[in-house]
């Protein structure tokens, strides 16, 4: 028997043991964005650390600055590939609560899929990779390649200690490829291998009027309304077709290739189901490109929140002292993060009246990425997922941003293999998040796959 067919062996043995142990990291609330959240994060944290140790890799806590990071490491070998696999341990908050249909931190098992907060998005992902490297261990005694993990605590909100971190530990974190399994596949057994992301600008602007809430009949008339200036700025910032009107703001974005768009159209898309399935007659965006294209390859502006004045239930007749709104701006190749940034925080400050002043806020930026689909590393990874799922992957784009993968790309040049195993509608981010076993198990031997597969992939 092989090494790979013990490793197989092994996986059909400890499926049952992985997926215990898979709920009981499910189990701990590490919401990062809750300062209450403290104990849990040290106790998810720690419960990693000793899964590593159990496997005798090196590992520890590495400080941040924020939540910790775990660091994990197997010896270093010459003349031997090393593959960095980044992951996170750290969840989205649960609200709104009533909408779940069991407790979000206990598992609950239905049709094949385990339903909890981290289920897909990424404690089941990014543990398909720690039982692919305890299968090698444990099945042949050591890894075909050399691996680091680096699992952080503050993905979910914006990594912003990470980089930093890296830099401090630079020549720790050197390696010939980066594993990031925090995507998805292209629909239910249909599996792809993603080599572009969008960016992001996130903004926030705050328009502030008189120096207190005021009686709409005793004011209304002779004093700004900031929620108006709001609603009235955010209107200009796109026309009704869903043009992006702030000047300068497509400059330079790089079309996708001919073989793409060509690419898209052949999926299997069911546009008319994707907008039945989110209670939508039509879907819809802006003029003159593929949904395709809108979807993965054209920048967005999106409201994603509106605050200032009385929301409760009944009248107030009130003028706000202060509304605001955050922007999310998905950004593509050619468009530079911080520059989109000023140009919307100049279209803003243009469009406030004299007698109110506005405060503007950046709170995330990161570049778009664009890997190319022939690097060795990419085509391990669709090697290994035509073994671990049986057929060959789609090459897709994804809408969505990782800030450090852009990090890996741009700053340490590193090759970055993004290897989705959750579904589009594993309810990431909102109640009743969940994650099909199935695939669960599929991840970890795409994994092992991935890492036999490019040890032996010529450069």
């Amino acid at each position: 028997m092989g090494r790979i067919e013990r490793v197989e062996e092994y996986l059909r043995q400890h499926g049952k043991r992985f997926e215990e142990e898979f709920f009981d990291f499910l189990r701990i609330p590490s919401v990062s964005s809750d300062p209450k959240a403290g104990d849990a994060m040290d106790r998810c944290a720690r419960w990693l650390l000793e899964r590593f140790t159990e496997l005798g890799l090196a590992a520890e806590l590495l400080p941040t600055g924020g939540w910790p990071a775990i660091v994990a490491e197997t010896p270093r070998r010459e003349g031997v590939r090393t593959v960095l696999v980044y992951g996170h341990y750290d969840v989205q908050p649960v609200d709104p609560l009533d909408l779940w249909h069991s407790p979000p931190f206990e598992p609950r098992i239905e049709n094949g899929f385990v339903y909890a907060r981290g289920a897909t998005d990424d404690k089941g992902q990014s543990y398909t990779h720690v039982k692919a490297a305890e299968a090698w261990i444990r099945a042949t005694g050591n890894l075909p390649v050399n691996l680091i993990f680096l699992l952080e605590g503050e993905e979910e909100i914006g990594s912003p200690n990470l980089e930093s971190c890296i830099r401090k530990h630079l020549e720790r974190f050197r390696a010939d490829a980066v594993l990031v399994s925090d995507t998805s596949q292209f629909g239910n057994d249909l599996p792809a291998l993603c080599y572009a992301l969008r960016g992001i600008a996130y903004m926030e602007f705050v328009v502030t009027g008189a120096n207190q809430d005021l009686h709409s009949g005793m004011y209304g008339g002779i004093v700004p309304n900031p929620a108006q200036v709001v609603a009235r700025v955010l209107a200009e910032m796109k026309t009704p077709e869903g043009v992006i009107a702030i000047p300068g703001f497509y400059d330079g974005i790089i079309e996708p290739a001919d073989w793409e768009r060509e690419a898209f159209q052949n999926l299997p898309w069911d546009l008319e189901k994707m907008a039945a399935d989110l209670g939508l007659s039509e879907l819809a965006g802006e003029p003159g490109y593929s949904v395709p294209e809108r979807k993965w390859c054209r920048p967005t502006l999106d409201v994603n929140g509106l605050f200032g004045g009385y929301s409760g239930e009944g009248a107030k007749t009130v003028i706000p002292t202060r509304a605001g709104a955050k922007v999310s701006m998905r950004l593509v190749p050619g468009q530079s993060p911080d520059r989109i940034a000023s140009l919307f925080e100049s279209f803003v400050k243009e469009r406030i009246p004299n007698a109110c002043s506005v405060e503007v806020r950046s709170y995330q930026n990161s570049p778009a990425v664009l890997i190319p689909v022939d690097d060795p590393a990419m085509l391990a990874g669709k090697e290994a997922i035509a073994r671990g799922f049986g057929k060959e992957p789609l090459m897709v784009r994804e809408g969505a941003s990782i800030p450090v993968v852009s990090f890996f790309v741009d700053e340490m040049h590193l090759p970055v293999v993004l290897l989705g195993f959750g579904l589009p509608d594993d309810n990431l981010h909102a109640p009743n998040e969940r994650f099909t076993l199935k695939d669960f198990h599929r991840g970890i031997l795409t994994s092992a796959h991935f890492m036999q597969a490019y040890a032996r992939r010529k450069t």
